[in-house]
């Protein structure tokens, strides 16, 4: 395989510009990006990326600078919306199928991750009218047979939790002016041995693959930044420590 070259950063701006039908504005309480953090934010702002698969531990906030990059670049193509992808799998006993109301009712539990972290990066009161105005939705993985994605920006989740066919499925969906994220945890998968989120990481993890917008980032214990004991758990589980 050919060893990969270094990737080319972006500046990053500072405030979201405006857009919509009014401005969607940072919150006011600072995060302090990491090098490593801001290495791939500048990978997925970059016009020439594409589809931007990202492996990382619990803690390293993957999922964060992921919602945060694709607000950003929603406010500078208003004409964008964010489609967040995650699979029905869960660690918990109670499935899918016992949760009352429709698929759309169904489903919203699994959205947490996505609300919790465009709820620490917009103002107050701006999360609820990006969903209001339907600029921010969401699909279960097994339910993208026949999509076809153009100018949107795709975000899926917990990608460990999807089958090598699953991910064939959604890389396979995109259309142009289209931005995909993938992102997941290889420690992580709750379905039984049957995750393809490594091979396809690995599929992809070389020249040729940037050279064509397509990217395979990793985070790793060290970049954890929730807490101290969470970087010495994921250590030890890892046999490290």
């Amino acid at each position: 395989m050919a060893r990969k070259k270094a990737s080319k950063e972006r500046e990053l701006p500072l405030d979201m510009v405006a857009g919509f039908e009014k401005t969607i504005n940072f919150n006011k309480r600072p995060f302090k990006f990491t090098a490593k953090q801001k290495k791939f934010l500048g990978i997925v702002l970059d016009p020439e990326s594409k589809i931007i698969f990202v492996s990382g531990p619990a803690g390293s906030s993957k999922t964060y600078c992921s919602v945060y990059a694709l607000l950003q670049l929603m406010q500078e193509d208003p004409e964008k919306d964010i489609i967040y992808i995650r699979s029905i799998a869960e660690s918990a006993e109670r499935g899918l199928g016992s949760l009352p109301g429709d698929i759309a009712e169904k489903f919203d539990p699994f959205l947490m991750p996505l609300y919790d972290k465009v709820e620490e990066i917009v103002a107050p009161g701006d999360a609820i009218f990006l969903k209001q105005k339907e600029k921010i939705s969401a699909v279960p993985i097994n339910f993208l047979r026949g999509a076809s994605w153009s100018n949107k920006l795709i975000f899926a989740d917990e990608a460990q939790n999807f089958t090598l066919k699953e991910l064939t499925t959604l890389i396979t969906r995109i259309g142009e002016d289209t931005k995909i994220i993938i992102g997941g945890d290889f420690m992580q998968s709750d379905i039984n041995g049957k995750s393809g989120f490594l091979p396809m990481f690995e599929k992809f993890d070389d020249d040729i693959a940037e050279e064509m917008g397509i990217h395979s980032f990793r985070f790793n214990e060290s970049d954890i930044v929730r807490s101290k004991i969470l970087k010495f758990i994921i250590q030890r589980l890892e046999g490290k420590k």
